[in-house]
């Protein structure tokens, strides 16, 4: 477990900040998370969650497949695969997708949900009583100890699975544009550079996408750039062989020590705040009593003090929401920032797909900090990484920085185009924007979906 929580390897923070909670907050007209103006968007069409069937992984049965969101119609011409980052999960993308399809004629955005997923039990959040299910201790865990097949899911697996994604998304001459968020743009820019037995991935593309994530520093400016020395890597696959497949660094946030308990606790506050968005919170007593607040909160409020950026946390990667209520015997929610808590709510609730990956393999963490490297080395050769055609790129790129890693996204990127044939590249950057504000920002205040869409209707959709 780590001390603190890595800025880019967390989706939302909760370490410390409580005695912010309880100060006064800014002036702010109070709005139902439901009643949010554009809290949970619209589904324009049917948005299928389909199987891919991919290669054996060793795990149980049932494992051998990924799972791909839909959003938009089947129609399209050019699709976008989107790879979300580290404990990130397909729903990640509903919001983003639905606004980039309703902005982009002729554009199909697919979500995926890695083969990790084939593992959580999310049957708890489709009862009566999905809190008790979970904080009760009656779903079905994954065991560390029965899992030696996770020591093996690093990054050649998690490519392999992505291709089968981008070859059918790519059926009957469809352009595919590949991208992701934060780790999840890592293995994007991975994808483009890797060698397929003799073929460079970047062919298989019509352009490449990276949201605040990437290679060659882009996480520099979090200040916690990557973990790829040698002798860390020999420490960090000692300790997987030992049998610590999962990474644990989300139970640095205090909500359980499993691999999992912080995303159950996350789901569960979006389950709430979007079904009983103004009712007392359900969950508020089972808090561990380091993050208790002083006073009751509703279901929205929670959720809010969870992920919003105002409560202090030591991190960036949250988004800007709005803040507590000054005053009630139960403090709602007021949005006040570009990001409704609706729409958060919306995206976390799931129940299938959600934002929340339980089952993040070590190894993977592994293998995409030494891909910072984006070149073949010693290193990256020990670990079977195939980086062997960076320097070929010729797709073009775009790229999007948030304030979280202070201008590193986009000097990373120019690196990338300078060393490769890349033709054409976007850089854009919003400081003010935290690392989630992309992915759920009410469209009227994302600078990711204006941007991102004038990219696809440019030389990626050519």
């Amino acid at each position: 477990m780590t001390s603190r929580l890595p800025r880019r390897t967390v989706l939302g923070g909760m370490i410390g900040g409580v005695a912010l909670a309880a100060a006064g907050t800014g002036a702010g007209s109070a709005l139902a998370a439901g009643r949010a103006p554009g809290a949970a968007g619209q589904a324009a069409g049917p948005e299928p969650y389909v199987p891919v069937a991919v290669g054996a992984g060793g795990g149980p049965a049932g494992t051998d497949r990924v799972h791909v969101l839909k959003v938009g119609p089947g129609t399209a011409t050019t699709v976008l695969v989107l790879v979300p980052g580290m404990f990130g999960a397909a729903n990640d993308f509903r919001l983003l997708a639905r606004d980039l399809v309703a902005a982009v004629p002729g554009l199909q955005v697919w979500a995926l949900d890695r083969r990790e997923e084939n593992l959580a039990d999310r049957t708890g959040f489709t009862g009566p009583d999905p809190l008790s299910y979970y904080l009760g201790g009656h779903y079905r865990t994954q065991d560390p100890a029965a899992s030696p097949f996770a020591a093996r899911w690093g990054l050649p697996l998690t490519l392999a699975d992505l291709r089968a994604v981008v070859r059918s998304a790519g059926r009957g001459g469809r352009r595919v544009v590949l991208g992701g968020h934060s780790w999840g743009a890592t293995t994007a820019m991975a994808y483009a550079a890797w060698d397929f037995d003799g073929c460079p991935g970047y062919r298989d593309l019509a352009g490449l996408v990276a949201v605040d994530g990437g290679v060659l520093g882009a996480f520099d400016g979090t200040g916690d750039p990557v973990h790829d020395s040698p002798e860390e890597v020999r420490e960090r696959l000692a300790a997987i062989d030992a049998g610590a497949v999962f990474d644990l660094t989300l139970s640095g946030v205090g909500l359980g020590s499993r691999a999992e308990s912080t995303q159950i606790w996350y789901q569960l506050a979006g389950h709430y705040a979007l079904h009983d968005p103004d009712g007392t919170s359900v969950l508020q007593p089972r808090l561990p009593d380091a993050l208790r607040l002083p006073y009751t909160v509703t279901n929205a409020a929670l959720l809010g003090f969870f992920v919003d950026a105002g409560f202090g946390w030591p991190n960036a990667i949250t988004v800007h929401s709005g803040h507590l209520a000054d005053s009630g015997d139960v403090r709602g929610w007021v949005d006040a920032g570009i990001t409704p808590i609706g729409r958060v709510a919306a995206a976390y609730a799931g129940p299938v797909p959600t934002v929340w990956e339980w089952y993040w393999p070590a190894r993977l963490s592994v293998d995409l900090d030494v891909a910072d490297a984006y070149t073949d080395t010693p290193l990256t050769r020990s670990l079977g990484l195939r980086l062997h055609h960076a320097d070929r790129l010729d797709v073009p790129l775009y790229a999007f920085g948030t304030s979280q890693a202070k201008g590193t996204i986009e000097e990373a990127a120019r690196r990338v185009v300078a060393g490769s044939r890349i033709p054409y590249a976007t850089y854009e950057t919003d400081t003010g924007m935290n690392h989630l504000d992309p992915l759920f920002a009410a469209p009227g205040h994302n600078t990711l979906t204006r941007t991102l869409a004038e990219f696809l209707k440019g030389p990626a959709a050519r």
